[in-house]
């Protein structure tokens, strides 16, 4: 099994604590640079900001297999300036706007800290306090002394924190994946050639990951993600029978989702190779949403993917939470899962 331990936690900690949002992920892709240059036998950043890993395995028969994480976050985008430190914004990727009043985030290059404020709880009449508060009566505040410039982003200012078995952050989505990946460069087992897509805009249309396939062109694809995690009770105290993945189950692997049926080939290989391992894991149960495979699997004459995700709770809010033993053995799948490839796992349908 690859190595994991507390370089595996530091490395992921660094990650979720920048801020990158959609189409400003460089503090994000700097780490990743620095990360596996040492391992790569070719790196290239491309024009839309994609850190692009080769690692050649060795033998004349190899299969050319490509893993994708994005980089970027979802967040905020400065529209314009109200006056005395209080600007407009909007959202970048899906965020519940219920979940914004109060929060702390970091503006611009330069992290400037502030907090999204609404009229408080004491000023509002009966009507206000039952309505959703609409995004444009929100504004971020970044004091009297703060400025910002329009087309600054803006992230949540959460830490990360580890939590008994658990990792509490920002941006498990998809620092988690990238992180994975990292170690995936790091430890790339030798019957294959890697190709590391560390993908931008995800959060926004899967639009790196149809760049970084078309680079590659590889014989198939797997999409690294954290997934969101629907287990917490019902409303009304009932059984949750409807869950999609669980926190504490394992890797979840994907059969199908709002944008890509997956390869059965590739989801039975996965299975089996749990199976074979030990490595406990969990079918992802089809549903909306989606991964960076959606973009993969129709680019070129069509590649043939899947998706492994580590599950998690909260998703794009200030503050998500997953299991580490999830993320271990998400690892340990996608390691001997590699170990295990031949071109002819494709070969046929």
């Amino acid at each position: 099994m690859p190595t994991f331990g507390t370089p595996q936690l530091k490395l992921l900690e660094r990650l979720c604590n920048v801020i990158a949002v959609s189409g400003d992920e460089g503090e994000v892709r700097k780490i990743v640079l620095e990360e596996v240059k040492p391992y790569a036998d070719d790196v290239k950043v491309d024009t839309v900001g994609n850190v692009l890993v080769t690692r050649n395995g060795r033998g004349r028969k190899r299969a050319r297999v490509m893993l994708d994480a994005h980089m970027d976050e979802v967040g905020f985008l400065i529209l314009d300036e109200d006056g005395e430190g209080l600007y407009r914004f909007e959202t970048v990727g899906g965020i519940d706007v219920r979940v914004l009043v109060g929060k702390q985030v970091l503006v611009g290059r330069d992290h400037m800290p502030g907090v999204i404020g609404a009229k408080p709880i004491h000023l509002m009449s009966a009507d206000e306090y039952t309505r959703k508060v609409p995004l444009d009566s929100l504004r971020i505040d970044l004091g009297l002394s703060g400025k910002a410039t329009v087309g600054d982003c803006a992230g949540f200012a959460t830490r990360f924190r580890r939590v008994g078995p658990s990792i509490l952050a920002k941006s498990i989505d998809d620092r988690i994946g990238v992180a994975t990946l990292i170690e995936l460069v790091k430890q790339a087992p030798s019957n294959i050639d890697l190709c590391a897509a560390f993908s931008v805009q995800e959060e926004i249309g899967l639009r790196g990951a149809k760049v970084a396939a078309q680079y590659f062109n590889p014989d198939l694809a797997i999409a690294i993600d954290s997934t969101p995690a629907n287990d917490l009770p019902l409303h009304d105290g009932s059984e949750n029978v409807s869950y999609n993945t669980k926190l504490g189950l394992g890797p979840a692997i994907y059969v199908a989702d709002g944008s890509t049926l997956h390869d059965p080939r590739l989801v039975r290989f996965l299975r089996e190779t749990a199976e074979a391992e030990g490595i406990p894991y969990q079918i992802r149960q089809p549903g909306g949403g989606g991964t960076d495979s959606g973009a993969i699997q129709r680019s070129l004459a069509g590649i043939p993917t899947v998706s492994v995700s580590v599950p998690h709770r909260y998703t794009h809010s200030p503050v998500s939470i997953a299991r580490i033993e999830d993320w271990k053995h998400t690892l340990n799948l996608l390691h001997a899962a590699l170990e295990r490839i031949t071109p002819d796992l494709v070969a046929v349908r």
